[in-house]
């Protein structure tokens, strides 16, 4: 008597046979799952362009861009802060372009003029105008505004005599 029988393991299906039937197996009706393809998109390469270079030649002092907006601070022909934002006067009171040189500075400075406090100030042309703390999005009177921490630097920076371009 033959007696047959039918084994399902691990999603095979094994038929059975007693006598000297062959076994034979059939595939699973359950389709085996794709191999995990795991699908990255790179990151785009991230550029980042050099800060601009200072559009002045001089190599101890600071120089400004009124075009862009920006200054520099320079030691020995070597950028030692900037480019960073600043901000001038308006047309009517425009800061002045040229070549000057410090001529004094003072930390706590009072506007004599305008009564407003000027800190950090280093002077640098006729009619009082400076590098001081200000705010960027408000006109000067013909200064140079500077955030808090780059007119702390600038005063720092600048001795009596160095030499500022605005271009």
């Amino acid at each position: 008597m033959r007696r047959t029988g039918v084994l399902t393991l691990l999603g095979l299906t094994l038929v059975t046979a007693s006598c000297a039937a062959p076994r034979t197996t059939t595939p699973s009706p359950i389709a085996e799952p794709a191999p995990l393809v795991r699908t990255t998109t790179p990151a785009p390469p991230t550029t980042t362009a050099p800060p601009p270079a200072p559009p002045c030649t001089v190599t101890t002092g600071a120089c400004v861009s009124l075009a862009q907006r920006l200054a520099w601070l320079l030691r020995d022909g070597q950028v030692v802060r900037g480019p960073v934002p600043a901000g001038f006067g308006p047309p009517d009171q425009a800061t002045p372009a040229g070549s000057f040189h410090v001529v004094w500075k003072d930390r706590e400075h009072t506007s004599s003029v305008y009564g407003t406090d000027m800190p950090n100030s280093v002077f640098f042309a006729a009619g009082g105008i400076a590098f001081h703390a200000g705010p960027l999005d408000a006109p000067s009177h013909g200064c140079v505004h500077l955030t808090d921490a780059d007119s702390a630097a600038f005063f720092d920076g600048l001795n009596v005599g160095d030499l500022v371009q605005v271009r």
